[in-house]
């Protein structure tokens, strides 16, 4: 008998059924100006709806990284694509870019439909919690490059902002306020560091979170937190000098990438919100402080740059969106880039 594809480990028919699963929650996902039906070559996005003089596309790309293994150790799939949209939106969002759509890529061993129809039921969730619509993906069935049960992700995100609203963080000045909002935990970055210490301390993920009904892995598993429609509302009230989106290298590196040259930012350290997951990490792995720092986002996930005439009006503006915000520090000439008081 000659051979065929699904001999060979890819499995057409299993693609097919999985294209039928996600349908609905793609289309659950588009605005009024998307274009194009799911199952298309390609997908389309009207852009003459938005009223935009001199409109500029903003894009992105990332992944989820290693937390991926913590999903398939375990078998949750649905909230790993949260992750995914959150990435590459928190990316465009600091340039004051509204999030249009966003595209997927799924690689896996073995084409599951149920499984990969879960996992595009996080991106779905995470495009409606971003308001961009997901317009199309390919997912990859490739084996021997990966076992059965792995797989890995890619997103895509692009955005649209007037050239002359664009935020570059260029105007930031010394007495500049930076408003901090809050991470929903560990989020995407960081999960080479955190296995070690799990390693160290002979753990898996199924050992369980001290004080709750949870194992350590599903705390680590919480979604990153989307801030477009905070900041999109925030866009509307006030002008926003610089945002700085925490992901890797933390407070110490990414702070610095919006800040101009000579300037740096005073953290009040008392005033950042203190999530008991990072103490847990710290504790069980015996890291320093600036080590910490330099790695996770340690509770704050997007920072804001206002001048301070405007800051009781952004706190207002976030309060109402219930966006738990905080005035994180100060931004000042000195020559550490970020340092604490």
């Amino acid at each position: 008998m000659g051979l065929d594809y699904k001999s060979a480990g890819v499995n057409k028919e299993a693609g097919y059924q999985q294209v039928q699963l996600i349908k609905d929650m793609m289309k659950a996902t588009y605005t009024d100006q998307v274009m194009t039906e799911t199952g298309g070559f390609s997908g389309m996005v009207e852009l003459s709806a938005h009223k935009v003089k001199e409109p500029v596309l903003v894009s992105g790309t990332d992944g989820v990284g290693t937390k991926l293994m913590i999903a398939q150790a375990l078998g949750i799939h649905d909230t790993v694509g949260i992750d995914l949209v959150a990435m590459c939106v928190n990316d465009i969002i600091c340039q004051g870019a509204k999030p249009l759509f966003f595209l997927d890529y799924i690689a896996t061993g073995k084409l599951i439909p149920e499984k990969m129809a879960n996992i595009v039921e996080g991106v779905a969730n995470g495009c409606k919690q971003a308001g961009a619509a997901l317009i199309g993906g390919e997912t990859a069935e490739m084996p021997g490059m990966y076992s059965e049960d792995e797989y890995d992700l890619a997103g895509f995100a692009v955005g649209l902002v007037d050239k002359q609203q664009i935020i570059t963080g260029k105007d930031i000045k010394a007495g500049d306020i930076a408003i901090g909002l809050p991470s929903s935990g560990v989020h995407s970055n960081g999960f080479s560091l955190v296995r070690a210490i799990l390693a160290k301390n002979n753990m898996t993920f199924d050992h369980p979170y001290p004080n709750t009904d949870q194992t350590i892995g599903q705390v680590l598993l919480t979604p990153t937190k989307i801030y477009a429609k905070d900041i999109l509302a925030l866009i509307e009230a006030v002008t926003i000098k610089g945002l700085a989106h925490i992901t890797g290298g933390g407070l110490f590196e990414n702070i610095p990438r919006v800040l101009p040259e000579g300037l740096g930012l005073t953290v009040q350290r008392e005033k950042m919100p203190s999530l008991p997951i990072f103490e847990y990490l710290q504790e069980l792995g015996q890291i320093t402080d600036e080590e910490m720092f330099a790695t996770f986002n340690m509770g704050v996930g997007m920072v804001i740059f206002v001048d301070p005439s405007d800051l009781d009006t952004a706190l207002k503006v976030l309060a109402d969106n219930d966006a738990k915000a905080f005035i994180l520090g100060q931004v000042n000439v000195q020559e550490a880039e970020v340092s604490f008081v």
